[in-house]
């Protein structure tokens, strides 16, 4: 049974961006630093065996769904001109560092024009049902993928999330519930998915099914508790919600089970179309059948270390090495 460290690549150096204070140098300086020491220390934390990082196409979804993350667009064209400078200089730099990963290192690289991260890292763990898996990232996705041999590390609040609960990376207790002062419960990946398919995500713009439903319901209506334990059966409760209608701001009115069954399309990372489902599991076989055989890691990441003045990084360059030296087998 083997342990794969699996990277979130984009979600792990442009949070530098949020996290870190100073000129654009600093920064740079740091995205590339949280990437690496993130890699080392999952490596050692979880005795990992080789590092997968995934990277993001245009992704199929924005010709799936027209409105689908049309919001980072309008986000882009507000920036100031020394805004998109800056953005400019960190997806040039972002570039540089995938191109050291594929060229200089054993660690697989996953890519596809028409996929995202989460869904190489999704097809990665399906293909490999049988080993450990820990995902380093912030994005709250991943968390229907959270199973007994599958772990999320979120170096930014510095927590491990597991299927037993969400733990204190640097305490290795568990987090507590601000609201309860109690432990914060162990994830329900199956609820956090069927809650997301109906509520939708803000964040990339995919509207909800049923804007304004509750959790809990009320004496004469269902809400997305009850909804839930009914999905299995098909029951009152399920049909009760999911037969419901509503007509949005330009008059149009909605069935909420077809905008859930299309938020599922969207937001399941095991619901892709079939041509899909087929491109995700061709790009995770060919990795697996072309391993890479990369020698002299160790000298090459002291190289990359010198172009980008990563001192402390090369201080401790054997410790980053290790994890990028270490080949699929």
């Amino acid at each position: 049974m083997a342990t794969y460290i699996l990277v979130d690549t984009a979600n792990t150096f442009f949070r530098a961006r949020h996290v870190v204070r100073g000129d654009l140098d600093t920064k740079i300086g740091m995205a590339l630093h949280i990437s690496l020491s993130g890699v080392k220390k999952a490596w050692a934390d979880f005795d990992g065996d080789h590092v997968v990082f995934c990277l993001e196409g245009r992704s199929w979804r924005k010709d799936f769904y027209e409105p689908y993350k049309r919001n980072r667009q309008d986000a882009r064209e507000a920036l100031t001109e020394a805004e998109q400078e800056e953005n400019k200089t960190f997806w040039e730099t972002f570039d540089l560092f995938k191109d050291f990963v594929k060229e200089k290192t054993n660690c697989t690289v996953l890519q596809n024009p028409q996929l995202e991260a989460d869904d190489l890292i999704a097809g990665w763990v399906q293909a490999h049902p049988n080993d450990n898996h820990v995902i380093i990232s912030t994005d709250g996705d991943f968390a229907q993928l959270i199973a007994p041999n599958v772990k999320q590390y979120n170096g930014v609040s510095n927590t491990i999330i597991t299927h037993e609960g969400y733990f204190d990376d640097k305490k290795k207790k568990p987090v507590l519930d601000k609201k309860t002062g109690e432990p914060k419960p162990a994830p329900n990946p199956a609820y956090m998915l069927f809650e997301k398919c109906m509520r939708g995500d803000t964040s990339d713009n995919v509207f909800s099914a049923f804007p304004g439903v509750r959790k809990k319901g009320t004496r004469n209506k269902v809400g997305l508790q009850e909804a839930f334990e009914d999905k299995d059966t098909k029951g009152y409760n399920w049909n009760n919600m999911m037969l419901q209608r509503w007509v949005d701001h330009e008059g149009v009115e909605h069935r909420v089970l077809d905008d859930y069954n299309r938020n599922v399309i969207l937001c399941d990372l095991t619901a892709q179309p079939g041509n899909i489902r087929s491109i995700i599991n061709d790009v995770v076989e060919d990795a697996t059948e072309n391993p890479k055989s990369v020698t002299q890691v160790g000298m090459k990441l002291m190289k990359f270390c010198a172009k980008w003045d990563l001192q402390r990084v090369s201080e401790q360059a054997q410790l980053y090495a290790e994890p990028l030296n270490g080949r699929y087998k």
